[in-house]
């Protein structure tokens, strides 16, 4: 009967230490993938949809993220363009990597800066590819994240020069206090500046309103873009994401 007894504590004690080690899902900015923290030899797949509203044009991104070790990783982007007159296609592949140079942990947060150096690669031999480098800042305490990122593209031969840049703030709505024991869903706000630039143009300015739903191992998130530039110009987006 003891035996017994210590058999199962034994299993409990398991139990509830697994569910402690769940490497958990993380708010992070929609527009941007650079920002989410990856645990050593975990990896992240996000699948997002971005449609503007009024037209038949839309684009499928796969990403992907793949921890090298605490400090390092490989981000991966895959767009597909969906438009009208069947030009339906894969646009060109970003290849980025994350090494962070700056971690402060504190009691119910932490801030960090990484820098990011990278390549576009076509997907058609008509275009031409891409050196890409910039950095991402990410500060986090209670209720409140903010990332700032930017990233300057370098094009090679005949293609353009062009940057982005992606300011987000991400407020959890619930729970107000995570409880003592075992994990529980997030709820989160999300308000993001973003900025597209293609050599020849000015800077694209844009806001994004979002919501997030955080669960431990998944998360569904969507939002609203509105393009400052044009009033008319009015986008959804919609993604979900999974941690392993």
């Amino acid at each position: 009967m003891k035996k017994q007894k210590r058999s199962v504590k034994l299993v409990i004690v398991i139990m509830l230490a697994s569910l402690l080690n769940v490497q958990r899902a993380n708010s992070m900015a929609i527009r941007s993938f650079v920002a989410l923290p990856i645990d050593q030899h975990g990896y992240v797949v996000r699948f997002s949809f971005e449609h503007l509203t009024g037209t038949d044009m839309g684009t499928f991104i796969t990403s992907a993220a793949y921890g090298l070790a605490i400090d390092k990783a490989l981000l991966i982007g895959i767009p597909y363009q969906v438009s009208p007159n069947d030009k339906d296609g894969f646009g060109d592949v970003s290849v980025l990597y994350r090494h962070t140079v700056l971690q402060d942990d504190f009691f119910s947060g932490t801030s960090r800066f990484a820098l990011l150096a990278g390549a576009i690669v076509p997907t058609d031999s008509n275009r031409d590819p891409a050196v890409q480098a910039g950095f991402v800042y990410t500060f986090f305490k209670n209720r409140h994240e903010f990332d700032i990122d930017a990233l300057y593209q370098a094009g090679i031969e005949n293609r353009p020069d062009s940057g982005r840049y992606d300011i987000s703030w991400q407020y959890r709505l619930l729970p107000t206090v995570y409880p003592d024991w075992g994990i529980s869903p997030e709820f989160n706000v999300v308000t993001e500046l973003n900025g597209r630039w293609s050599e020849g143009n000015e800077v694209t300015h844009q806001v994004t309103l979002g919501l997030q739903f955080v669960n431990s191992r998944w998360v569904i998130e969507g939002g609203v873009i509105k393009n400052l530039n044009n009033n008319e110009d009015l986008s959804v987006i919609l993604s979900t994401r999974f941690h392993f």
